[in-house]
């Protein structure tokens, strides 16, 4: 047995080593190998310069081959054709040239050759036929089809490398949506601007929105909140009367409006205490659709967010709606946040989407399953929590028949959800997008589009016959849906949107990430501005169905020798019409005021495997405010270093969204930016002062400390009624400092073992135990305390102690008929594990496979090594664990999971012998 362990742990060092070494060999390959260009979407298109492909008119990125064969040189000719069908071939030298082999290469990957078609190695990609083309030379006077190497730059200079998505369409686009919306009449409004009163009363509810009845919190008796709806030019008055046991505040998201009044409690005010009323009053100065919700705690998720319209004072006379959307659990959020921060894969299995090593083995993805659990990664996932229901304004179907025939509606959409991003698509036709955060942009006409957490958009539907048609809203996990019905008569239902392919994305996701948990940003490739979506590969609806056998379906999908799966990545070139941030171009040009600008880079971080979320690695309790000025203009570049989407809100500003529509970006106070993305945003600083909040409004993200502060260093004068500052930024920081409890508790044959923690962000308290039926199985306590270190958090440094007592007959054996007697350890020393009452100190590491490695070294000396693993999914509920170390102990186990805090159990444990129960896990 003791050669099985050094055995295992050689191995895993070995492991590690290897992956290390492997990086170093594949980078040191790269740089061997030759440097040529060709076109993302035609690889059939070399060149030896950069330039643009002749065929689609795209950039050409670099190409790395693996081999480069010498050609000799053509001598130039003297007389130049004007026509390349013209050009006459010397026919012997034609006839001399070596046949070239058919070769195939990734359309993600061209440095991927291989003689035979098949998938890409790195992404699983079909392969495409490559065919390799001689570098024609530069003939005196003439020029090659497509030769853009005359010196000169396209018309985004700045813009390098692949840029997907193409202007020239949005344009024609914007055009064709103009015609179609056609005149739209408007109506002035009568009334001067005034002052214009709200009394929202803030109260306990219950509501039956899933299978039982639950705490909700409502305002004025309603969920969503109501509707407050203004001019611009009018003054808002609203009066919170605070009936909750609680504190509370609101938030007016995305208005232009005096720091104090912004609603973040401990920042810019107090909050409400319980009893208490609260007066925010401010002059509307913008337009457009905007909501607002609650800024404390968790009070979001249950029911306290509503819509906030202000009207132009010459508005569209065309019927509108106010679309809220929002979702809800049965669980109580704070107990959705501890489960969060617990790694805890209930809401997978509720939503049937855990990538098992048998669902991985089942639909060939094995190898899959392996390299991601190499790097360290848990399962694909595109949102983070199971919700009961979906609702649109307060309920799961809700109907509008009044409208007929011809009929255009206009639908002031807003994304109230805690967490979930919607897909939104219309059976009536086309969806003409119109304005989006309140701000107007020109129409474009779309077949679907995301809508980001807190993002608001404006559509204008069409209602083709008399009927009812479905605008259905659909969550990006695809595992359940909405729908707001428009029209009267026969139903004319909205395509379903087929459930995600997560291998697919588990294995793209592989390929983006590199052993130390850092994105991969893909070499050539300008990733911005939602236009290339990584996730289009788990889109059945695009690059075909799971099921590898099902070719019929996969053939149709393919296009141009499977082009098509690299095609509609780019959400600009896919038959189907997919908005994104680059269609979008405002009516007005939005170049900011004259200033001094001040820039700033952020890396957008996060570890799944925690449940943390920071900038720079930096949660808002650890980070200093950002300053700025008055008159400055601030320039903020963002790139995403995680595995999921984060909808990024300034508070109490609009900000530009650098894309290609150049001095006409699009305004906007919510940027979804994509894992991988480097977005670019800027906004003038034109408050008089206070402190603006800046976040991921995904609101477990933004609770685990997922923002920054800026502060202008100008005197507000204007000041908040915050008195104690001391208060107010313990009561900020204590959000992503919050400790959460954790347990498992093991009841079987052979005894109890288990553990306790309390962790938070960067630390952790833990105490586990094994309890036996009986003196010879004895008992034993191991307590640690430590601190969480770098971005993915897999190093531990920890203090301790262990306690433990047993009573062993020299002569009894376990059941591999091996002594209980002690005797000395791995490392030659007196083993103490029958008795030991010693410090330690130590120090885990998350290998590769997520093994945790843990050494030891107690205040006597003694070392202690050990590898462990728990939680390995080997079915959708079944699970396995296992350690082994130094002092000769071993155990392994399998966990079945039945509910959430149930699961049938049974290990055998090297001490203690085999045992079957019940494990509770909190």
């Amino acid at each position: 047995m003791n050669r099985i362990i050094i055995v295992v742990l050689l191995l895993c060092f070995g492991q590690l080593a290897f992956a290390q070494h492997e990086g170093h060999d594949q980078s040191a390959q790269k740089n061997k190998q030759s440097e040529i260009y060709t076109c993302p979407m035609h690889p059939e298109v070399n060149s030896s310069k950069p330039g643009n492909c002749p065929k689609c008119g795209m950039k050409l990125v670099v190409q790395k081959q693996k081999i480069v064969q010498s050609k000799k040189k053509v001598p130039a000719k003297k007389s130049v054709p004007e026509k390349m069908d013209n050009m006459k071939m010397d026919p012997k030298k034609e006839a001399s040239k070596p046949a070239q082999s058919v070769t195939y290469t990734c359309p993600m990957h061209p440095e991927i050759h291989a003689s035979k078609p098949g998938n890409c190695p790195k992404c699983g990609m079909k392969l495409v036929k490559e065919e390799p083309k001689e570098v024609p030379e530069k003939h005196d006077g003439m020029q090659m089809p497509g030769d853009t190497s005359n010196g000169k730059m396209d018309s985004m200079e700045d813009m390098n490398g692949m840029q997907m998505g193409d202007n020239d369409a949005t344009l024609e686009n914007i055009k064709k949506a103009k015609a179609n919306l056609g005149p739209i009449k408007t109506i002035t409004s009568s009334q001067p601007p005034r002052t214009v009163r709200y009394d929202l009363y803030i109260r306990d509810t219950i509501v039956t929105y899933g299978k039982k009845p639950k705490r909700a919190i409502a305002v004025n008796g309603q969920i969503p909140m109501p509707t407050l709806t203004f001019t611009q030019g009018d003054t808002a008055e609203i009066y919170v009367h605070n009936e909750l046991d609680e504190e509370t505040s609101l938030h007016w998201h995305g208005l232009f409006l005096p720091n104090r009044m912004d609603g973040v409690p401990f920042l810019t005010q107090m909050p409400i205490k319980p009893g208490e009323t609260y007066l925010y009053k401010f002059p509307i100065v913008q337009h457009g659709t905007h909501w607002y919700h609650s800024h404390s705690k968790l009070q979001e998720q249950i029911g306290m967010y509503g819509s906030f319209i202000m009207k132009k004072r010459q508005e569209w006379s065309i019927p509108t709606i106010p679309v809220m959307l929002s979702e809800w659990t049965d669980m109580k959020p704070e107990e959705v946040h501890r489960s969060l921060k617990n790694a805890t894969d209930w809401f997978a299995i509720k939503k049937g989407t855990t990538q098992s090593y048998f669902e991985a083995i089942k639909t060939g993805h094995f190898k899959t399953k392996v390299n991601n659990e190499w790097k360290r990664m848990n399962a694909m996932d595109v949102s983070d929590v199971y919700y009961d229901k979906f609702l649109i304004n307060g309920k799961n179907q809700s109907t509008y028949p009044k409208f007929k025939a011809g009929d255009k509606v206009r639908l002031r959409i807003a994304n109230g959800g805690a967490s979930d991003y919607f897909w939104l698509t219309y059976s009536g036709g086309k969806i003409t997008v119109v304005a989006s955060d309140g701000n107007d942009v020109e129409p474009v006409e779309v077949d679907r589009l995301i809508i980001a957490v807190s993002e608001t958009y404006d559509v204008v539907v069409t209602i083709p016959e008399n009927k009812s048609y479905e605008f259905l809203v659909t969550p990006e996990d695809r595992t359940k849906s909405a729908s707001l019905w428009l029209g009267d008569g026969e139903k004319v239902v909205a395509k379903k949107l087929p459930k995600l392919k997560y291998f697919a994305g588990m294995k793209m996701m592989n390929d983006m990430m590199d052993m130390q948990g850092n994105m991969i940003e893909m070499e050539g490739m300008k990733m911005q501005n939602q236009v290339m979506d990584m996730n289009t590969v788990m889109y059945p609806e695009i690059t075909g169905p799971e099921n590898p056998g099902d070719t019929a379906k996969a053939d149709r999908m393919q296009m141009n020798g499977g082009m098509h799966d690299m095609a509609a990545m780019d959400n600009s070139s896919s038959d189907i019409v997919t908005l994104n941030y680059n269609m979008l171009r405002d009516p007005k040009k939005t170049t900011l005021p004259k200033g001094p600008w001040k820039e700033l880079k952020f890396e957008l971080t996060g570890n799944m495997n925690r449940y943390v979320w920071s900038l720079d690695n930096k949660t808002v309790s650890e980070s200093d405010k950002i300053l700025i000025k008055k008159g400055e203009n601030v320039r903020i570049i963002m790139f995403n270093n995680s595995m999921m989407r984060h909808p990024m809100h300034l508070h109490g500003h609009d900000f530009r969204i650098l894309n290609d529509q150049g001095e006409n970006a699009p305004m906007k106070n919510v940027l979804d930016i994509m894992p991988m993305e480097r977005d670019t945003i800027e906004f003038a600083a034109s408050e008089p002062g206070g402190d603006w909040f800046f976040h991921c409004h995904i609101l477990y993200h933004m609770m685990s400390g997922m923002g920054r502060v800026f502060s202008y260093q100008d005197t507000l004068v204007d000041k908040t009624d915050i008195t104690d500052s001391k208060v107010a930024k313990r009561g900020l920081n204590s959000d992503d400092r919050q400790f959460h409890p954790m347990a498992r508790i093991g009841l079987e044959s052979n005894g109890s073992d288990g553990e306790i923690m309390l962790a938070n962000t960067r630390y952790k308290l833990s105490t586990e135990w094994r309890i036996g039926l009986n003196k010879d199985m004895g008992y034993e306590s191991e307590s640690h305390f430590g601190r969480y270190l770098g971005r993915m958090q897999w190093w531990f440094p920890y203090i301790g102690w262990d306690f433990r007592k047993r009573t062993v007959d020299p002569n009894e054996k376990n059941l591999f008929g091996q002594s209980l007697a002690p005797g000395r350890n791995l490392f030659g020393q007196s083993n103490t594990k029958n008795f030991r009452q010693v410090f330690h100190i130590g120090l885990q590491y998350t290998l590769p496979m997520l093994i945790i490695a843990d050494a030891s070294l107690d205040n006597k000396g003694n070392v202690r090594f050990q590898l462990m693993r728990e939680d390995i999914p080997l079915t959708s509920r079944l699970r396995m664990n296992f350690m082994a170390n130094t002092d000769k102990e071993y155990m392994a186990g399998f966990r079945y999971i039945v509910t959430k805090y149930f699961s049938l159990s049974t290990h055998y444990d090297s001490d203690m012998g085999i045992g079957a129960g019940l494990t509770v896990t909190y």
